[in-house]
């Protein structure tokens, strides 16, 4: 099914954000790396010119920079809003209130617009999604799932959780994936049996916590790595 650009909220994080929540280092940034459902997020659009070898997929993608700019534009009030109703189901230490997450949000937003055509000429930018990916076994070392699986763990069914998490670690030697709760701030229900299918496939499946809190109780990914029964 095609999506439909009218019914996407574009919601982009900084480079920095990726870095606190999926705890990168110098190593991991000089690997070959996998944004997961980035949308307008900046972390291709910063690290890229510093070098980083970045691949990003979204479905938005398909659409112009144009297309995505004004969608932003119409979305974007909206969610500070919501945020400004939900406060207290956020930790307010990265940013000062909803607004200036706003600002930071609008920010890094613009950034990935600004590089957004030129990164897809370079093949940065990629239309794609989960769960069945249009790339190589093993063509990355690591790929980063932003705020998709378990996030939405009611509007994604436990099936097209395995099928992900399977086809992430095909595409990838190690796998991370934050948060670990839901819309409502409760642990993902999927979470268990991810990790109980994994292990039994040769997986290792680790729990760990990360310097990033901005969805209350958020702080822990869940980083999955190949062991030599895999095929390392």
């Amino acid at each position: 099914m095609a999506i439909i650009l009218k019914q996407v909220v574009p919601w982009g994080r900084s480079a920095d954000e990726y870095c606190h929540m999926f705890a990168l280092n110098e190593a991991d940034l000089s690997c070959q790396i996998l944004g997961v459902g980035d949308g307008p997020a900046s972390f291709n659009a910063e690290l890229s010119p510093m070098g980083c070898n970045i691949t990003s997929i979204d479905p938005i993608y398909a659409f112009t920079s144009q297309e995505i700019a004004q969608r932003v534009e119409e979305t974007s009030q909206d969610m500070i809003s919501q945020v400004w109703d939900d406060c207290e189901g956020f930790v307010w230490e990265r940013f000062a209130n909803p607004d200036d997450l706003g600002k930071a949000r609008l920010k890094a937003m613009r950034l990935f617009l600004t590089d957004f055509e030129r990164g897809k000429q370079e093949g940065r930018y990629v239309t794609a999604s989960l769960p069945t990916l249009p790339f190589d076994d093993k063509r990355f070392d690591l790929a980063l799932c932003s705020h998709l699986l378990f996030l939405y763990s009611e509007q994604l069914s436990s099936d097209f959780h395995l099928q992900s998490v399977q086809e992430l670690c095909r595409v990838a030697r190690e796998v991370r994936i934050f948060p670990l709760l839901d819309l409502a701030r409760n642990k993902s229900l999927h979470i268990e049996p991810v990790s109980e299918y994994m292990t039994k496939l040769g997986y290792k499946v680790d729990i760990c916590y990360v310097n990033y809190e901005f969805q209350r109780g958020g702080n822990h990914m869940m980083k999955i790595s190949r062991v030599k029964s895999v095929g390392n």
